[in-house]
């Protein structure tokens, strides 16, 4: 088993900022990548983030370019998300994924945490 928990959500000004987390546990040989993908009500999911552990490659969506950042702790198995002068439109559920290769299986899966919301409001 493997679990992929998120933590950091929350409410926020307009301008202000809010660092997201999350870690993965369990059943583990190797993380490949970790990103942040979103959700806002009526709309799909959609990238916003993601790291590749191979060398750190980052790629961002053009919303978040300038303003957020992703970052990880190997050591830790967890990603963060920097996000810094916050919109009302990044107002959305921020759900983690990670692209795992499974210890017991030696499979590659890719596993979603529950999410967290991130309001941004005056």
């Amino acid at each position: 088993q493997v679990q992929v928990v998120e933590s950091g959500g929350g409410l926020v000004q307009p301008g202000g900022s809010l660092r997201l987390s999350c870690t993965a546990s369990g059943n583990i040989s190797s993380i490949n990548a970790m990103g942040w993908y979103r959700q806002a009500p009526g709309k799909q999911r959609e990238i916003v983030a993601r790291i590749i552990s191979a060398g750190g490659r980052t790629t961002y969506a053009d919303s978040g370019k300038g303003r957020f950042t992703i970052s990880r702790d190997n050591a830790k198995n967890t990603v963060y998300l920097q996000m810094n002068s916050l919109k009302p439109e990044d107002t959305a559920v921020y759900y983690c994924n990670a692209d795992i290769t499974v210890t017991s299986t030696l499979r590659n899966m890719r596993y979603w945490g529950q999410g967290t919301q991130v309001t941004v409001s005056s």
